[in-house]
């Protein structure tokens, strides 16, 4: 059965491009990192797995652009013009140096403020990480502060990617030293702070022991090499010892990064099907994974895109429990298309559907142990009771 809830058959699927998709998880932590594309807002749209290819016309959009060159105007504004008239809510359109940006963060180094921001389920656009020492945090803005305008532009109505934008600043100002004024809500106050962008670096992978022989690896984004780190953790941990894998508040990245972390807990076999252009492919784990250590993961409503890729195939291939609250629910795939003058669009190809044919867009992955504020404790007590050591 295909279909807002179900995906087809993944049988007869074909390897191939799955590498060097970027599920546009990365539009979440854009706003933050200005890392494209990292924060995105809710597709309400159902999932589908067959013809799903993008609303966009792209002869339209590159007809658009190379004619807006051509009389000497923005190609790039002229493309955003058909993204947003398109209806694919997670299009995007960006020019060479925003693109030049993104493809920087994609190894941990980017122009910005240092947070994260994304759609609430309420329809507005929220903090959902600030990075510590970030210009952000030294501002004093929290996860969970609305954002209202930036430079005096409201953003209640714009798109994620449009408030990334912005946050990064146009030509000649995604640079280090510039600055953008941020309008923010908490609670009944509201104020503005001024922040100045600055060159920022990210771990995304990060390791801990609790006490006993459990290990905490702790994955913020899957950016380059992010899954070879997490491999190298998982072989590091202590013999015996269970593995917690948070992944709270992960806002995806690239879905290769994604995979190899996948293959350091799985021995080979199917990681997710998804689509292009209605064409049925199929990511695998490799062979050799370490699938005897118990393994909790921790997941919450900032799980996003190839972290939900990523819990989706640990959960129903039965490797993993998991624990917190549903994931965000952002399982559309987007891939990149050259156009006239050098701007590059992003545009929704097709979605993607766990190893049990779930379909992740929309709905989210509910955990198998639901957990609010103690999340963690609780995940501790679950690895301890599964014989982790924690």
């Amino acid at each position: 059965m295909s279909g807002p809830d179900f995906c087809s058959s993944p049988r007869s699927v074909r390897r191939g491009a799955a590498l060097t998709l970027v599920f546009v998880s990365v539009l979440a932590t854009a706003a933050a990192t200005n890392s494209w594309p990292q924060n995105g807002e809710r597709t309400p749209v159902p999932a589908r797995t067959r013809n799903a290819s993008s609303t966009v016309d792209r002869a339209e959009l590159a007809k658009a652009a190379s004619e807006a060159e051509a009389d000497g105007k923005s190609g790039t504004k002229a493309a955003e013009d058909v993204v947003s008239r398109s209806g694919d809510r997670w299009g995007a359109v960006y020019d060479r140096s925003e693109y030049k940006e993104f493809e920087d963060s994609l190894d941990g180094e980017y122009t910005g403020v240092g947070l994260w921001a994304r759609r609430g389920r309420d329809g507005r656009i929220e903090v959902a990480r600030v990075q510590p020492g970030g210009p952000a945090a030294v501002a004093g803005l929290r996860r969970g502060d609305l954002l209202r305008t930036i430079d005096g532009r409201q953003v209640a109505t714009s798109p994620v990617t449009s408030v990334v934008a912005r946050l990064r600043g146009g030509e000649g100002s995604s640079v280090p030293g510039t600055t953008v004024a941020v309008g923010v809500q908490r609670g009944r106050h509201t104020w503005t702070r001024t922040l100045r962008r600055a060159r920022l670096t990210t771990e995304a992978v990060t390791v801990r022991r609790l006490s006993g022989k459990a290990t905490v690896i702790k994955v913020t984004a899957f950016s380059k090499g992010s899954g070879e780190r997490v491999e190298s953790a998982v072989r590091a941990a202590p013999a015996g010892g269970g593995i917690l894998l948070d992944l709270r508040g992960n806002s995806g990245g690239l879905v290769s990064e994604a995979t190899s972390a996948a293959s350091a807990l799985l021995d080979g076999g199917l990681v997710a099907t998804y689509d292009v252009h209605g064409t049925q492919r199929a990511l695998y784990a490799r062979t050799g994974g370490d699938t005897d250590r118990p393994l909790v993961v921790l997941i919450d409503g900032g799980t996003m895109s190839a972290a939900e890729l990523l819990t989706g195939a640990l959960q129903d291939r039965g490797r993993a429990v998991t624990v917190g609250s549903r994931t965000f629910g952002k399982g559309s795939v987007q891939m990149p298309s050259p156009l006239p003058g050098g701007s590059v669009a992003e545009l929704t190809v097709g979605h993607y559907c766990t190893p049990a044919g779930r379909s992740v867009d929309g709905r989210g992955i509910t955990p198998d142990v639901t957990a609010g504020d103690r999340a963690e404790p609780r995940a501790e007590t679950v690895l301890s009771g599964l014989g982790g050591g924690a």
